[in-house]
């Protein structure tokens, strides 16, 4: 079943506006095939509106995934920086959802238990720093998410409000009034 995409899905144009207000360059966008082959090689999926953002340019920094020429390693970490951070709050705060059922005793065992329940949850897929959006394909309108461990706030109700509040002077969020949209397992954590 295909999700229902809210109306105003980021356009190529608006996404090289956007990238106008970053404090750091921006290479030229990768093209299809290159956003596949990023897809096939690391083994996840961009949503849509990433794709067009990526696709318009490709900023370079610290802070930035270089899906073109950076640290195959280091794109691997920071993809698994989410499921890395629940993890260690299982092993080192005792941290355990109830519909998990009975907390394992050992922090190895509640470790590998939390790790087969986090296999199918949706990839976050690094968009600058520790922000992260759900890499459902072919969607728009997810939340980025400011994610630490279990600490995970929404920095953005979409790509485009996040890069409004995160990046343009005196941004307007362009939030729905009803708020985020629900992201499988990762939505628990905000209140």
């Amino acid at each position: 079943m295909t999700p229902v995409q809210p109306a105003g899905a980021l356009t190529l144009e608006e996404a090289r506006h956007l990238q106008e207000n970053l404090r750091e360059p921006v290479r030229p966008g990768l093209t299809e095939a290159e956003l596949d082959a990023v897809e096939r090689r690391f083994g996840f999926r961009f949503a849509a509106d990433h794709r067009t953002f990526l696709a318009a340019g490709v900023p370079i920094g610290d802070r930035w995934p270089d899906w073109r020429c950076g640290n195959p390693e280091q794109l691997r970490k920071r993809l698994a920086w989410p499921v890395d951070g629940v993890l260690y709050d299982v092993e080192h705060h005792g941290f355990w959802l109830p519909d998990w059922g009975t907390r394992p005793v050992g922090p190895e065992d509640a470790v590998r238990e939390a790790r087969r329940r986090l296999a199918d949850v949706p990839q976050l897929v690094p968009v600058c720093g520790h922000r992260y959006l759900p890499g459902l394909p072919g969607t728009t309108g997810y939340p980025v998410l400011s994610v630490y461990q279990t600490d995970i706030i929404v920095y953005g109700c979409d790509l485009r409000d996040y890069l409004n509040r995160e990046f343009a002077a005196g941004g307007i969020s362009t939030a729905p009034p009803d708020g985020p949209r629900y992201i499988p397992f990762w939505s628990r954590f905000l209140d």
